[in-house]
């Protein structure tokens, strides 16, 4: 065959004839070159949906074709019924049913994948064509194909007829018919089930059938009950299905087609059919347990998925039939035991995180009945709980040190998934269960812990504590009785193990709100988190309970506080932990030293400081390059994270609820913040910093991080610095403009812009900034979108806080306008997010800042032009909400201008879509002038609107908007 690249390459000829397809998909297949299978590929897509598809495509179905080109011939036939139907003339269907009716006839006993694409085909023909054109269309193919004839065997064509059959409800669920043909056809197919279900129920009694037969036709039922097909309807099928599961050929389609029927929603409406089908799953319980004595995880997983799928569809149908609780309780039994299944999850077992929805459904049902009948339930169903939780520990058990270490990285991480499944579980249990469920597990631990006799495995503490830990991470245990014993109980754990010890450490970290109200206890616990710091396998839970307890008890800790900091600081030293673990450890540092006199706090800040000052000195004066970046990076992180939590004027009121007095409050410490002390103290050393690395983005954030975390935490106590840090800010952002050089700014305006004292240097900071921005949107702001964002942020932010900025004589307001016109444009949503928000807070002051009433009055016609441009279709539908809020707002502060500039934005043809007439436009004007109260109606507009002017208004994208 010579080689085909002129034709794929060379479409413009487009000559789409049998010889060149052939061709074409010749060099799809077989060429090396993946840049010819491209244009091949591309080619082809064309052809297909080209006018001469017609004529090829029976021709490449011929018999002496390879199955490739007879497949891309009847993928062509399916591309044109279901896409292109109204091409083709009415007076035609008929001829092309019987054609494929012809070529599914030959193809039955053929390549396989041709003959399910002649299906499909032919299905698509009959969904556009039922009820009207084709009635009765499915009993009209199981006639043809159960008439003798055409030399194909009875059995090839029994197999193609049930293909057919499989196909039409699967082609259903994928067409695009439109809203209202849908629910004509599935109208329409469900009256034709009448022909389906007798045909299938025959084939499948029928002791001589083969097995290919049965399988085909349980796939064919599985794929009808998705039609919603009545369950009393098909329940004489769905109880054959049961039959068919003791045979492996038939085990695996017979599962999906009992739990897809099953699981219809339309399902509970049958309480009958769902009652006979309650003794059928309980008498597959033998063919479970021979399964799970011979290691047969398939057959588990298979007969698992049948009793939760009825369970937790019908736990509520099958609850309320209270003559038949005990057939009920039976299934939760079965259910109980796929939960308990032996063996370790996921590399001996894969069925009992089946099982975990099905609790939380049981439990919801039972808690939703009104109190007299819950009360009912519970004295049935509290026990199966409690059983429940002994189960679910016993599989959060780890295996055997030894088998433990034979488990591939990617099981040791679906178990840890699965404990976090049984965690939640148990988590959501407790609601059910309350204060009795942990007294249960506290004695359980108890006589553990306590026995002397019997040696214990660490695996059954680890557990026991494990859903301790649980409970106690989400559900306040403030007023249970057995936390100090569980605390008690703590330190007599022989911890030998690193899994038990990380247990340990979060369970003591879940207790810390806890130790907080009882903080004799702390010394039982904290000497065993210090002990744990220093190794790095418990570095994520150490570290995490360390900051657990000085968030929650810092107040009770000053006893404890130069030890802490100590033994941190030699960890620190040692570089025992990650880099995150680091910037945690220094979080919990932060809170421990907050409640402490200043004095205190400056003497173990200078300790704990000195040595990274020291080498930040030191990496100041080399030349800079990646490593010393890196350290850079990390010594300025360590400051950002204890300067975020370390705030001595914080009252402890997190615990508070609402309006009451905060439980403990620190004294008033007097003089200057201590973290402002710092600052002052290290600033010339990280000018130094910032000079050499003024052009490395990185570098700069870790700086702004510091001071933006210091004026987060500090709030008016970092006045002092303000001064400073402007200057530096202006002298930064002149010399290489950066994104977080205006969040700080941001920060600052946010906090003291309207602090009299401080206004000189945050204004003349906003305007250096301003200015240097817009000579970046001269020069072109395309490639800063990040910039753009935080600066149109910055200009929200200053209008909110701070509107007489905008008075300034040294501010080009206009020019700031312009660059919010320009940024709504940029296809970055964030950046056109912020850019909204920008106008909605410039709008409202058009009556009370009088150079902002004169840009808008100027050159609001500029904003409307934007705006309707990314309604009609310039922007990203995501951000209509955004659009929509700047048109209210317009709307409320410039109505009379805004009704003049619509009209005369609207007025060129084509704008701002060629989808749209000029009354859809003229309506669109009207609806929102008409809205100056109602946002979420403006909002509902704008949707409407750029749906129309998209071309998707009614498709099923619109459904999903």
């Amino acid at each position: 065959m010579e080689t085909p690249s002129r034709i794929a390459a060379t479409p413009d000829a487009l000559d789409f004839t049998v010889e060149n397809v052939e061709k074409a998909l010749h060099q799809l297949y077989y060429d090396p070159n993946i840049e010819n299978k491209n244009l091949a590929q591309k080619w082809l897509m064309q052809a297909q949906v080209s006018p001469q598809a017609w004529q090829f495509c029976w021709a490449l179905l011929s018999p002496d074709k390879v199955p490739e080109i007879q497949y891309f011939g009847a993928s062509a036939l399916h591309t044109k019924i279901s896409r292109y139907w109204s091409d083709i003339p009415t007076d035609q269907y008929e001829s092309l049913k019987t054609q494929l009716f012809s070529q599914i006839a030959c193809f039955s006993s053929g390549s396989k994948m041709v003959l399910t694409r002649l299906c499909v085909a032919l299905a698509s023909l009959a969904l556009n064509t039922m009820p009207e054109a084709w009635p009765g269309a499915v009993a009209e193919m199981v006639r043809v194909f159960q008439e003798e004839g055409g030399g194909v065997d009875g059995r090839a064509r029994c197999l193609a007829l049930l293909e057919l059959l499989t196909v039409l409800p699967e082609e259903f669920q994928t067409s695009r018919l439109p809203q209202y043909r849908k629910g004509q056809v599935r109208g329409a197919l469900g009256r034709e089930w009448g022909s389906v279900c007798p045909l299938l129920q025959q084939l499948l009694r029928r002791t001589d059938s083969p097995g290919a037969v049965k399988a085909r036709v349980l796939r064919c039922l599985s794929s009808w009950v998705l039609l919603d097909v009545p369950l009393s309807e098909s329940e004489g099928l769905v109880h054959d299905c049961f039959g068919a599961l003791p045979d492996p050929e038939l085990f695996d389609t017979a599962v999906e087609a009992i739990v897809n029927a099953i699981s219809q929603p339309d399902s509970q409406r049958y309480v009958n059919t769902l009652l006979k089908l309650v003794p059928q799953v309980l008498a597959l319980q033998e063919q479970l347990r021979e399964a799970v004595q011979n290691g047969d995880m398939e057959t588990c997983h298979g007969i698992c998925r049948i009793a939760v799928t009825l369970g937790e569809n019908h736990s509520r149908t099958l609850l309320e039939q209270v003559d038949h609780w005990q057939s009920f309780l039976a299934l939760v039994n079965m259910i109980m035991f796929c939960t308990g299944i032996p063996g370790h999850y996921p590399v001996n077992e894969t069925t009992s995180s089946l099982t975990l929805t099905f609790w939380y459904t049981l439990q919801d049902e039972i808690m939703s009945f009104e109190s007299d009948k819950q009360a009912v339930y519970l004295q049935v169903y509290r026990p199966v709980y409690f059983q429940l939780v002994d189960v679910l520990l016993h599989k959060a058990q780890f295996p055997s040190d030894q088998e433990y270490a034979s488990w591939s990285s990617d099981e040791k991480e679906q178990f840890r998934i699965y404990r976090v499944d049984i965690s939640d579980t148990l988590m959501y249990v407790y609601e059910m269960l309350g204060a009795e469920l942990l007294s249960n597990l506290y004695d359980k631990l108890g006589r553990l812990l306590t026995n002397a006799e019997q040696p214990t495995s660490w695996q059954h503490t680890e557990a026991l504590l494990y859903g301790f830990q649980s409970i106690a991470e989400t559900i306040d245990v403030n007023y249970s009785d057995v936390i100090p014993g569980l605390i008690g109980l703590i330190p007599r754990i022989n911890i030998n193990n690193i899994q038990l010890a990380d247990t340990v450490m979060f369970t003591i970290g879940a207790l810390a709100e806890w130790l907080a109200d009882h903080p004799v206890m702390l010394s039982s616990v904290l000497p065993l988190v210090l002990q744990a710091l220093g190794n790095p396998d418990l570095s994520v839970s150490s570290v995490s309970t360390l900051k657990k307890i000085c968030r929650e008890c810092k107040y009770d800790l000053p006893p404890y506080a130069t030890n802490i900091v100590a033994v941190s600081q030699e960890v620190l030293i040692k570089q025992i932990h990650k880099t995150s673990q680091c910037m945690w450890l220094m979080q919990a540092l932060g809170f421990l030293l907050s409640a402490l006199p200043v004095e205190d706090i400056l003497r173990n800040l200078h300790s704990l400081i000195t040595p990274y000052i020291q080498q930040l000195e030191k990496l100041a004066d080399e030349t800079p390059n990646p490593s010393n970046k890196l350290a850079i990076i990390h010594i300025l992180g360590l400051l950002s994270n204890l300067f975020t939590t370390l705030d001595i004027s914080k009252q402890d009121d997190e615990s508070a609820e609402g309006s009451a007095p905060p439980v403990k409050t620190a004294p008033p410490q007097p003089g200057p913040n201590p973290v402002v002390v710092v600052l002052q103290q290290v600033f010339a050393l990280i000018q130094t910093v910032l000079s050499k690395w003024l052009n490395d983005s990185q570098v700069v954030e870790a700086v702004c991080a510091i001071f933006e975390k210091s004026v987060k935490t500090l709030l008016h106590d970092f006045a002092p610095m303000v001064s400073q840090l402007s200057e530096m800010l202006g002298q930064m952002y002149s010399t290489i403009p950066q994104a977080s050089a205006l969040d700080l700014t941001r920060q600052m305006v946010h906090i003291f812009a309207s602090e009299t004292d401080h206004f000189p240097p945050i204004k003349a900071l906003f305007e250096l900034v301003t200015s240097v921005t817009l000579s970046i949107f001269q020069q072109g702001p395309r490639d800063h979108p990040d910039i753009v964002d935080s600066f149109m942020q910055l200009q929200a932010q200053a209008l909110k806080r701070k509107p007489d900025l905008f008075l300034s004589e040294s501010l080009d307001v206009k020019a700031v306008f312009h660059c919010g016109v320009l940024s709504l444009k940029f296809p970055e949503a964030p950046t056109v997010k912020s850019t909204c928000l920008f106008f909605t807070e410039l709008l409202p002051h058009c009556s009370d800042v009088p150079p902002l009433a004169r840009v808008v009055q100027e050159d609001g016609k500029l904003l409307v032009q934007a705006v309707l441009e990314g309604i009609g279709g310039g922007a990203s539908r995501s951000l209509m909400d955004q659009f929509a809020e700047v048109l209210f707002s317009l709307n409320k502060n410039c109505f009379s201008l805004l009704a003049v500039w619509l009209k005369e934005a609207l007025q060129p043809p084509g704008f701002p879509s060629s989808r749209i007439t000029v009354d859809q436009k003229d309506n669109f004007s009207q609806q929102i002038l008409r809205e100056r109260v109602n946002k979420r109606r403006v909002k509902d507009i704008v949707k409407e609107f750029t749906l129309l002017c998209r071309g998707l208004h009614g498709t099923e994208y619109a459904a999903e908007y």
